[in-house]
């Protein structure tokens, strides 16, 4: 959605050019481009302004990020949202199972993705899906949405910095070890484009952090925090430590218990992209989760 902000210029900013100031907000040159369309994407003090004035204190400079059309190849789909938090930059919600985050072959019309384009269809606001963290399709939890070309610029750069702390709960089979750190490179297996496997001669730096907090019904209940961002690592990482997630139909295709890998997405902490404010979000445990492990 179209995003227009207002920046109090402070003492320490004064005599920087606007174009440094927006560079130092986190602007990319594609977002920059992209307002020399707008007659009012710079306005400083109710006045047009270009990227070399310079700035002095006390200023007003209203900032007009565009937003293109709609993703026109995502079909809008009516679908319940649990949307844990909201607003101008972002969207935060919880994830259901069975659910991929985007439209791939053979899933066209199914995915969250189209569940926010007919949302935000009815909103009638334009919307980008923009995804900063990714979940597998049987994946439930948290996950962030931004809403504007800033704010996923912004959330992309504290992804690659790892400043978004990420707090996943699984059930593993057997009773773990009460604590420890699983590093073990990971790489993706011969002959498949999807299934990885532990390789120390060709695999990638992968490291889980991990801790059991209870044991019940022949499975641990597991509390894990990621070093690295490894496709399926967790899931990797857990079979070859030797307790799998049941229900996982690549590595522990084990149904017993529950229906889908158990894995949750439980907390996501970050700093606004915006406001810089610190935000914390947990999202409620779905059902089938707990009683595979109460039962």
């Amino acid at each position: 959605m179209e995003r227009i902000l207002n920046y109090h210029i402070k003492k320490e900013q004064e005599g920087l050019e606007i174009l440094l100031f927006l560079r130092q907000k986190g602007f990319s040159q594609n977002i920059l481009s992209s307002m020399k369309t707008l007659p009012d994407a710079i306005i400083l003090n109710d006045t047009k302004a270009f990227g070399r004035t310079k700035l002095r204190e006390g200023d007003i400079l209203r900032i007009h990020i565009p937003e293109p059309e709609s993703s026109s190849h995502i079909v809008p789909t009516k679908m319940e949202l649990s949307i844990l938090y909201e607003d101008e930059d972002i969207l935060v919600l919880n994830k259901p199972a069975n659910m991929p985050i985007h439209p791939s072959q053979g899933n066209y019309e199914n995915t969250l993705a189209n569940g926010v384009a007919y949302y935000f269809l009815q909103k009638g606001e334009p919307f980008v899906y923009r995804c900063i963290n990714r979940l597998d399709r049987d994946t439930t939890g948290g996950l962030i949405l931004a809403k504007n070309a800033l704010s996923a610029a912004l959330l992309g750069r504290q992804m690659q910095q790892r400043n978004i702390h990420r707090t996943y709960l699984a059930l593993a089979e057997g009773k773990t070890p009460e604590k420890g750190i699983i590093s073990a490179p990971i790489a993706r297996e011969e002959g498949s484009v999807i299934t990885r496997k532990v390789d120390f001669e060709t695999g990638e730096r992968a490291v889980t952090h991990f801790q059991r907090l209870a044991y019940s019904n022949n499975l641990s209940l597991v509390e894990l925090h990621l070093e690295t961002g490894r496709t399926h690592q967790i899931r990797v990482h857990l079979q070859f430590l030797g307790h799998p997630i049941p229900g996982d139909y690549l590595y522990n295709p084990v149904y017993d218990k529950i229906k889908r890998q158990a894995l949750h997405s439980y907390q996501l902490e970050f700093s606004h992209p915006i406001t810089e404010n610190p935000l914390l979000f947990t999202a409620p445990v779905p059902q089938d989760f707990l009683f595979a492990f109460h039962a």
